[in-house]
């Protein structure tokens, strides 16, 4: 199943979205997240069923917020190392969490994710994109950056 249907199939029905960029904008493609997150809002595509947040690092900052909303589904998009090529990109199952490299942030990703399920019927999903770097430079490197804008693409043809 190609990602976009894997997408497509999560997507299917939502009534409200979240999307939550993670990561560090200063350790090169570690900043996915949050580019993703800065292009999809500059595409005016935001409305009231769905959002986009860029929780940087500190994705369980925006616990609250998340709850608050009540969406129907979550994404959550992050670098990830997952032993692929520098840019693919993937639905990384929650049970593999413990096992591969998830970006930088203070809180575990798994206890996150089981937080906003507690008392909840979110449906939650995890985008890895593979990392070609996480060297200290401002912006994602082209291979990651071009992965980026695929998938910033696959989510408008799904959601528009």
């Amino acid at each position: 199943m190609t990602f976009e249907s894997q997408l497509s199939n999560f997507l299917n029905g939502f009534e409200k979205l979240i999307v939550l960029g993670v990561g560090n904008e200063l350790k090169c493609d570690d900043g996915v997240g949050p580019y993703i997150i800065k292009r999809l809002k500059e595409q005016n595509i935001e409305n009231n069923n769905i959002m986009f947040i860029d929780s940087q690092t500190v994705p369980e900052n925006f616990t609250g917020k998340i709850r608050k909303e009540n969406p129907s589904h979550l994404i959550i998009v992050d670098a990830c190392l997952m032993g692929c090529e520098p840019g693919e990109v993937k639905i990384v199952n929650r049970y593999d969490f413990a096992s591969i490299g998830i970006s930088t942030h203070s809180m575990s990703l798994s206890f996150f994710v089981k937080f906003l399920e507690k008392d909840s019927d979110i449906r939650i999903i995890f985008v890895g994109i593979e990392p070609e770097s996480m060297d200290y430079a401002d912006n994602p490197t082209e291979v990651v950056e071009k992965a980026a804008n695929e998938f910033i693409n696959i989510l408008k043809g799904i959601i528009a």
